[in-house]
């Protein structure tokens, strides 16, 4: 059994990567959708580099492509509720502009929701994907202790809540709204699914992460840390 999807909207949330996206926007032009027709949303968030004028390049020559701009930088959160209130898609995928994750992983992301077995496929870093670059120890402790605590609420095994990569059945996604900004929308999104009735299905798939240093622009610090704590018991206990 299948569900009926001819369309991806991949949300590509954007801010200051003018090193990365047009590597990535073309990585995820040539990714395999599985007869998935794309539409790629740039939701360019107040960039102060070259990022929109790259935008609007690709954009001008790639018909499936559309660059939506905030006047100011708001966070990973706004993007992605901008992002997801124009998707015309069936199936939405969230897409970071660096190049830590990689589009040639899409198939086996969209595949539990094309097979009826999911309404929600979330990525992990921590199930066996084909590799992944080795960096910051205390990052990855306070990865699963902020994943264990989310679990101790949500009564779902995460492995990850902190990945990139997110996929939703587009009638999920009407059911909730974001309100983080920044990148606390992560837990919050993984709480407000839990708590839908009837409980969506979620599954989880082993990505390869190819991450990077603060030099190489890495964004995410220790006050996003202490957030995500916080989101975790408003969305789960208040919400």
């Amino acid at each position: 059994m299948s569900i009926s999807a001819t369309k991806l909207t991949i949300v590509v949330p954007c801010y200051n990567e003018q090193t990365t996206l047009e590597t990535l926007i073309g990585a995820v032009l040539r990714a395999d959708t599985l007869d998935l027709s794309k539409e790629i949303i740039i939701v360019d968030d107040g960039s102060k580099d070259d990022s929109v004028a790259i935008a609007k390049n690709i954009e001008k020559n790639q018909p499936s492509v559309r660059l939506i701009q905030h006047s100011a930088n708001q966070g990973k959160g706004a993007a992605l509720r901008t992002g997801f209130r124009e998707a015309t898609g069936d199936i939405v995928l969230v897409q970071d502009a660096d190049l830590e994750y990689d589009p040639a992983e899409y198939p086996k992301l969209l595949q539990p929701i094309l097979n009826d077995e999911a309404d929600m496929v979330i990525g992990s870093r921590f199930r066996g994907g084909d590799s992944v670059r080795l960096l910051y120890f205390w990052h990855s402790i306070v990865n699963r202790g902020l994943t264990l605590l989310s679990n101790f609420f949500t009564n779902v095994n995460f492995s990850d809540i902190e990945n990139c990569y997110k996929v939703f059945r587009r009638d999920l996604l009407s059911q909730f709204q974001i309100k983080e900004n920044r990148f606390g929308v992560e837990p919050e999104i993984c709480a407000k699914v839990c708590r839908l009735a009837p409980k969506p299905r979620i599954y989880e798939v082993g990505i390869t992460y190819h991450g990077r240093t603060y030099s190489e622009g890495k964004k995410i610090g220790w006050k996003d840390g202490v957030s995500a704590i916080y989101c975790i018991l408003r969305y789960n206990l208040f919400s």
